[in-house]
C-alpha cells in the first residue's frame, strides 16, 4: 500500500489554486472579452433574447469577474461559487437548448448542456467545501 505523504505533495495550496483558476478560466475570459467588446457583447445578449442588453450584460460582466475573484481570492468563495453555478444554469437553458435545435447543431448544444452541468456540479462542490471548512473551523474568541 502506498504512503499518503507520496500523495500529499500534490495536495498543495498551489494545486487547489490551480483547480479553482481552471474552474473560472471561461468566466475570466467571459468577463474581460465582454468587458474589451461591450458592443459585441450587448448584441450577444440580445440574440439570446435578453432584455434590456445593456443592464444584463453589464451585470453579466461584474458577476462573472467578481464570482471569479472571490473563488480565487478566497474572500467569499462559496458566494462566488453558488452565484456561478446558478449563473451557468440559467445560462446552460438559454443558450444550449439542444433539444430545440436539428441536427447537427443539437449534437454540438447538447455537449455544451452537459459540460455546462458539470461546472454546474464543479461550483457546487466548491461552494460545499468551503462551507464545511467553514463551520468546522474554531470561532474567532467572542464570537
Amino acid at each position: 500500500m502506498a504512503s499518503t505523504s507520496r500523495y500529499a505533495r500534490f495536495a498543495t495550496p498551489l494545486v487547489h489554486w490551480l483547480a479553482l483558476l481552471g474552474l473560472c478560466a471561461a468566466y475570466l475570459q467571459g468577463g474581460l472579452q465582454k468587458a474589451w467588446d461591450i458592443h459585441a457583447a450587448v448584441a450577444e445578449t440580445a440574440h439570446f433574447g435578453l432584455s434590456p442588453a445593456v443592464p444584463i450584460t453589464l451585470l453579466t460582466i461584474v458577476l462573472e469577474l467578481g464570482a471569479s475573484l472571490a473563488i480565487l481570492t478566497g474572500r467569499g468563495r462559496w458566494l462566488g461559487a453558488l452565484l456561478l453555478a446558478v449563473f451557468t444554469l440559467a445560462a446552460t437553458f438559454v443558450a444550449n437548448r439542444f433539444w430545440q435545435m436539428p441536427q447537427p447543431e443539437r449534437f454540438g448544444a447538447m455537449n455544451a448542456f452537459f459540460e455546462h452541468l458539470g461546472l454546474v456540479g464543479g461550483f457546487l462542490l466548491v461552494a460545499w467545501h468551503d462551507l464545511r471548512d467553514r463551520a468546522a473551523a474554531p470561532s474567532p474568541a467572542g464570537y
